[in-house]
């Protein structure tokens, strides 16, 4: 089968997740109690976002960070905790309304701009950081590096990304996903060869800084740092 474009795999992920996975979506990034498989899911991301935000400055006074694919939020309220203006973007307006109703009241909320459509709209401008936590693994090497490759054209510092690293394991854990009725799957997760993508990005005289991988259940991703000043 022909691999979906950008756009194709774009309204695929809207509709899951507006449609779909909304309810399960926000126990796990909430504190409710969840299964054993999901709290170990939840665990994995917590610790990713901890990564992401440990390669951030403690002081962001008067810089523009862009969470693209910032689900219910809590990355970007931790980035304006932190100082910096936030605009917080995704594909779901349920998710972005749940990531605003959250939000509400913390004293940090109001350096926070949420807005639903394509992280990639221009009209957001420059930022000093981006932020891309598991809003690429869903498509294919071109599309992802595309799409990367125009957020660092708007990047000042470092954009952080994350990709579903390309290893034996994973590729179990995703033929187990294929058991579970269509209703219940995600969009097809689309997993990258990390030198694969290190060749790619040499080519584009885009510096790869750091780089971690984490495992937790059916949660393996992994984090890459791009430099762009």
């Amino acid at each position: 089968m022909a691999s979906l474009t950008y756009e194709q795999r774009r309204g695929q992920i809207e509709t899951y997740f507006d449609r779909t996975a909304m309810a399960a979506w926000a126990a796990l990034t909430s504190t409710a109690p969840v299964g054993k498989i999901r709290a170990k899911v939840r665990a994995g991301r917590d610790e990713m976002r901890a990564t992401l935000l440990s390669w951030l400055p403690a002081d962001m006074t008067g810089m523009r960070l862009l969470d693209a694919g910032c689900g219910t939020g809590a990355l970007a309220l931790a980035a304006a905790a932190r100082g910096a203006e936030v605009v917080a973007i995704d594909l779901s307006p349920q998710l972005v309304a749940l990531a605003a109703e959250r939000a509400a009241g913390h004293p940090a909320a109001g350096r926070i701009r949420f807005a639903s459509g394509d992280m990639l709209a221009p009209e957001y401008g420059r930022f000093d950081y981006v932020v891309s936590m598991d809003s690429i693994i869903h498509y294919g090497t071109q599309d992802a590096v595309a799409a990367l490759t125009q957020l660092a054209s708007r990047t000042d510092r470092a954009l952080l990304f994350t990709f579903a690293p390309r290893t034996r394991l994973l590729g179990t854990l995703l033929a187990i996903g294929k058991m579970f009725p269509r209703r219940d799957r995600s969009p097809a997760i689309e997993p990258q060869s990390e030198a694969a993508l290190r060749r790619i990005f040499a080519k584009g005289n885009m510096q790869v800084g750091r780089s971690v991988r984490i495992k937790a259940s059916f949660y393996i991703s992994q984090a890459m740092e791009l430099k762009t000043c």
